[in-house]
């Protein structure tokens, strides 16, 4: 199930993965909210090298999946879960670091009550 999650009225693209149960969200929707970076791939890229070089294990754990991009068209993307994404938000200096944090524990808990009444009902 793909969709979009608003973050102070940002787009983040996220799926919920059925079988893991959890939600991937795209990283550089995270870091455009974060940063407000007029290019979040750049930042991206070269913060995963930063990271890299640095022996962090997050990158190395961070998937693709395809995700609809601005265009419209299904791209590739990188996409992290939360455990990872609150490990890279530690990287990302930001203001908005804290609230995102909050924001995204919030996901997740409505996420996990949606699914625990879907399990009752079946």
């Amino acid at each position: 199930m793909s969709n979009i999650k608003l973050f102070e009225s940002k787009k983040i693209r996220s799926s919920w993965n059925e079988e893991e149960e959890k939600w991937y969200f795209s990283i550089v929707d995270i870091i455009e909210v974060l940063t407000d970076s007029t290019n979040p791939q750049v930042y991206w890229r070269v913060l995963k090298k930063r990271l890299l070089a640095e022996g962090n294990e997050t990158v190395t754990n961070c998937n693709g999946l395809k995700m609809e991009a601005p265009d419209s068209k299904m791209r590739m993307t990188d996409v992290a879960d939360t455990e990872q994404l609150l490990r890279l938000v530690q990287s990302i200096p930001s203001p908005k670091a804290e609230p995102f944090k909050q924001w995204l524990a919030k996901v997740g808990y409505d996420q996990q009550i949606d699914y625990n009444l879907k399990a009752k009902h079946n």
